[in-house]
């Protein structure tokens, strides 16, 4: 078990342990540590004797008493072999000695030589390693002596080790380490090995982010922080001791505050009689530092030591000095914490004024400060009822801040306090959100039908809000039969809300035509009646479900538009609980509109935050897309990997679209099919099972036709009633692949669908040309899909690509590569190709549906591009790219 000081240091780990390896064999060596106070040099060491099995130990350190004594350093570390010194040459012996005694051995360099000789005698008995903690404060002729030593270590069973600070302050003239040895500076560990140290402390995971980022990552602010104690001044004690009582006033009201707001802090403290020359006096005995307007702490430990230092009246004073200088108007949420912390009773007009400031607390620290704050004001609640409000508006908060230990927690306290039914409502809705974050959205909708049937006659307004959100949870759950059931429900109760909980229904499980106006109809209804659109994170919430909704439509620029705009108030509010969702939005308009790239980018952004904060839902959502994407690459590994923990349907798709490019039809049939009647969501899915089933046909093997048939009805319907380009441009060439359309009709609106999709219809008309005996034709479409696929990394796609090129007769060996063809845009690599196949300007434009004037402005654009200047030219090059 790794000591938790040491986690983050698995380089540093095995620096050593090679380090202790080699020196047994002769490789001698020598490495100094070096970093600021609590960084881990001590652990490390501390690791390097406990891992010295075998070897013989010499330790020794520096003090900050003795830095002046000369060879005080060496006097600890070399007591422990004194009967070793007799077998010494007798120069070597007699300056070891007087080194031993106190008395002048002869000159610096005659030490070094001494110390040398007695190490290397030690190893060729038995290989030693010598551990030096404190170097800088070791005295200056010890440090010289080490340093000769360590420069001769070569081919010697010998290896010292030492840590050294970098102090706050460096003594003029000081040199404080030993020159010539190797060092290593370490810094602070990484946010994940931080984790790891606070989860050896008690600290609630939901307060590691703030204190992560106070600590700089220094292993030991971290545990001392994060066990909430007593923090001991260490390195700093003496510097703190020696300061006036005026200036550790100054850095009480600084750490009390914990803002580097100096203007306050100056303004707090004066009202304690401290004065800017106080705090001049802690800038010059280097505890605090400033950058700008901006004060700090120079180390992380020294704000927590100050603070926790002080007597309980003087933490009071301060808190009452830094109430005095802030305003309700400028700084409610900083007011009221401080307000709060002198505050040792229930008092409502405290609560009242930490709950005030919420909207400041949300705009400075987002809502993990939102929901600090509601909890603080809880806290101070006299009334079991205002508490329980405000512990439920705390866990709400806390939700949406990517927190659900801490929101289950305030929940389920919120509960105990809020018996009377109407005041259940909120309740409900938090535990609902924590269900469906932790992907239970079945528990959601029996959690939120449950409290509606008991506010129904007290509430119905609230009955109404929550059998919305029910009907919601159960679409999530792909089970639009509860869907149905919670409309009944609420007709049944005659709720407000009960249209809008049929059209849920509806479009969870109508006929496509139906669905569609059933959305439309949700979507132009926006909040209402639920009315807590202006509530910052339901409202993000909120404008997730209906950028999705938008995608359903077909409309993808639009769902990645609003999607963009969510991700950005997301992270402005730090509403971590709620940026997966997002994130998964835009990963999914990203892919529908085929850009694979920054898809996989936003899809695993959003999979590192849900993992982070433990939220399945976002786990699903996220690994979902990036199961679809490793499908459409080819990527087995990379599909097992992400299906595992994908919700279902992607998983499926995922599976679906790898048999797809390694041309297992069947498989993707049999797992498509049921795509046929799961509603809108299951559309996505019909373009794939349509040309699985072409494809198969054209191998002898069928589907039952009612199924192909009702499938392009169904995709026919939807692309017709949402009125979508992109939509369009599927349906077009489903129909095309099943020979009900012209490819020609296809083509014409290939690109409304992404450019993924595009060269998938590029390919298909290309395999069908082929089929017809047009092979020149064919060539052109084929290229531009192989010069696509291969941009977004499709390689089964890409080599039945090639296949087909080498059927319709391509000889890429006998061409010359394009060099400027990746500068071409899609429209111009078309043309240019169908050019380059003899296509005079009019009969490109009767392909693709241009003026013979367009194309030739094309050809201009394109031919500096390639380098070539006509037809004859560009008949020579291979444009792939």
């Amino acid at each position: 078990m790794t000591f938790p000081r040491l986690h983050g240091r698995d380089d540093e780990l095995g620096r050593i342990d090679r380090m202790l390896a080699e020196l047994r064999t002769g490789g001698g060596q020598a490495l100094v540590f070096r970093g600021e106070a609590g960084i881990g040099k001590s652990a490390l060491l501390a690791h390097a004797a406990s891992s010295a099995d075998g070897l013989f130990l010499l330790r020794g350190g520096g003090s900050e008493g003795e830095s002046t004594l000369p060879y005080a350093g060496l006097h600890l570390l070399l007591r422990p072999v004194v009967d070793h010194v007799g077998d010494l040459a007798d120069t070597h012996a007699e300056t070891i000695r007087r080194v031993l005694a106190g008395s002048d051995p002869g000159g610096r360099f005659a030490v070094g030589a001494a110390l040398l000789e007695l190490l290397s005698l030690l190893g060729r008995r038995t290989p030693v390693l010598v551990l030096v903690d404190d170097l800088h404060w070791v005295d200056e002729e010890s440090r010289d002596a080490l340093s000769f030593a360590a420069r001769r270590l070569a081919g010697e069973r010998v290896g010292i080790l030492a840590a050294v600070r970098e102090p706050l302050r460096v003594p003029a003239g000081s040199v404080r380490d030993v020159a010539g040895m190797p060092h290593h500076r370490l810094s602070g560990v990484d946010d994940e090995a931080a984790a790891r140290i606070l989860a050896s402390t008690e600290l609630p995971r939901h307060r590691y982010a703030p204190v992560i980022e106070a600590s700089r990552g220094i292993p030991s602010a971290l545990l001392e922080i994060g066990r909430g104690g007593p923090v001991g001044a260490g390195p700093f004690e003496a510097d703190l001791a020696a300061l006036s009582e005026r200036a550790r006033t100054m850095l009480l009201v600084a750490a009390a505050d914990d803002t580097c707001d100096t203007g306050t802090i100056l303004a707090a403290a004066r009202r304690l009689g401290a004065t800017l020359d106080d705090l001049r006096e802690a800038e010059d005995a280097g505890l605090v530092m400033f950058t700008d307007t901006c004060f700090g702490f120079s180390h992380p430990l020294i704000g927590p030591a100050v603070y926790r230092g002080a007597t309980f009246a003087r933490r009071i004073e301060a808190h009452r000095a830094l109430v005095d200088v802030l305003t309700v108007e400028a700084d409610a949420d900083r007011r009221g914490r401080h307000l709060a912390a002198t505050t040792t009773t229930s008092d409502e007009s405290v609560a009242a004024e930490l709950e005030t400031g919420v909207e400041h607390a949300r705009m400075r620290g987002g809502m993990a400060a939102v929901a600090d704050a509601y909890e603080r004001a809880a806290r101070l609640s006299p009334a079991p009822r205002d508490e329980g409000r405000r512990l439920t508006s705390a866990a709400r908060a806390a939700a949406d801040a990517g927190q659900p230990e801490r929101a289950r927690q305030l929940a389920d306290q919120a509960s105990a306090l809020l018996p009377d039914p109407a005041d259940a409502t909120w309740s409900a809705i938090v535990r609902a959100t924590l269900a469906e974050d932790d992907d239970r959205p079945i528990d959601a909708h029996h959690t939120l039908v449950g409290t509606a049937k008991r506010l129904a006659g007290a509430a119905p307004r609230d009955a109404g809000r929550l059998l919305v959100a029910a009907a919601e949870a159960a679409w999530a759950a792909d089970d639009p039969d509860k869907v149905t059931d919670a409309a009944e429900l609420a007709e049944t109760l005659a709720v407000p809300g009960a249209d809008q909980v049929r059209a849920l229904a509806t479009a969870a499980g109508g006929g496509p035509a139906a669905a569609v106006a059933a959305l439309r109809a949700l979507l132009e209804a926006d909040c209402a009646p639920v009315d807590t659109c202006t509530d910052v994170a339901i409202s993000l919430r909120a404008r997730a479900r209906s950028a999705s909704w938008w995608a359903l439509l077909g409309e993808h620029d639009t769902a990645r538009a609003e999607a963009l705009e969510l991700v950005t108030e997301a992270r402005a509010h730090a509403a971590t609980g709620v940026l997966p969702r997002v994130l998964a939005v835009l990963a999914r308009a990203q892919l529908r509109l085929g850009d694979l790239g920054e898809a996989v980018t936003t899809a695993e952004e959003g999979l590192a935050t849900a993992v982070s904060i433990g939220q399945r839902r976002g786990i699903a959502e996220a690994s979902g897309v990036l199961a679809v994407v490793a499908g459409l690459r080819g990527d087995e590994q990379g599909v097992a990997r992400y299906a595992a923990d994908a919700d279902q349907s992607s998983a499926e798709h995922a599976a679906a679209l790898l048999d797809l490019g390694a041309g297992r039809l069947n498989g993707v049939i049999e797992r498509l099919a049921c795509a046929v009647d799961v509603g809108l969501v299951g559309l996505e899915l019909v373009p794939d099972l349509i040309e699985a089933v072409a494809r198969a046909a054209e191998s002898g093997d069928s589907v039952g036709d009612d199924v192909v048939d009702r499938a392009l009805a169904n995709l026919t319907t939807w692309a017709a009633a949402t009125g979508s380009a992109w939509g369009e441009a599927l349906a077009a060439r489903s129909a095309a692949l099943l020979g009900k359309a012209e490819f020609a009709a296809a083509m014409a609106v290939a690109g409304q669908a992404g450019a993924f999709e595009q060269a998938r219809t590029e390919l298909v008309h290309g395999e069908w040309l082929r089929r017809e005996r047009r092979p020149a034709r064919a060539r052109a479409h084929l290229r531009a899909a192989l010069s696509l696929f291969e941009r977004h990394g499709a390689t089964p796609w890409a080599e039945r690509a090639r296949t087909e090129l080498r059927a319709a007769g391509e000889r890429r060996d006998s061409a010359t590569t394009a060099p400027g063809a990746d500068t071409l845009t899609p429209q111009e690599r078309r043309i240019a190709a169908l050019a380059a196949d003899g296509l005079s300007n009019r009969d490109i434009g009767a392909r693709l549906y241009l003026s013979p004037r367009t194309v030739g402005y094309h050809l201009y654009k394109a031919y500096p591009k390639l380098g070539v200047t006509s037809r004859g030219e560009l008949a020579k090059l291979e444009l792939m790219a």
